[in-house]
């Protein structure tokens, strides 16, 4: 299993818009880096819910259900898109700024590749931030 973060303005596409959908479709991925990085996602595989641009805070967990297909919203084929749905909406969001001063979590795709709105997440990133998320 991978662990992947995906990134979404949440005036745009939040959190709790995926949780009224029940699954969502994650399109709009116009850059080829991130879109190889949806090609990549297999059924089963978590992601973490990244509020960008109003919070910058990752608020949640979903996982993929759906792997990837041409995405419908547009006509051209060089895209994609993947189905995801709400596994557990986080009792503490994770900030940026925790992400940055955090020795290992620094280093993640999502500070070094800040303009991605899809990246891959180490395992052990990927339990760091979960378990933050959890801090009493």
């Amino acid at each position: 299993m991978n662990h992947w973060l995906v990134k979404s303005e949440p005036n745009k596409y939040s959190w709790d818009h995926l949780v009224k959908e029940k699954e969502g479709m994650w399109d709009g991925v116009r850059n080829f880096a991130a879109r190889n990085n949806l090609m990549a996602m297999k059924k089963g595989d978590l992601v973490l819910f990244y509020h960008s641009n109003i919070g910058k805070e990752v608020v949640g967990l979903a996982k993929v259900s759906k792997e990837h297909y041409p995405d419908p919203t547009i006509d051209t084929g060089d895209w994609v898109v993947v189905n995801v749905v709400p596994v557990e909406h986080f009792p503490k969001t994770v900030t940026l700024e925790q992400i940055k001063k955090h020795d290992i979590l620094k280093n993640m795709e999502l500070v070094r590749l800040s303009r991605l709105s899809v990246v891959p997440v180490k395992r052990e990133e990927f339990d760091i931030i979960v378990a933050l998320a959890h801090e009493s």
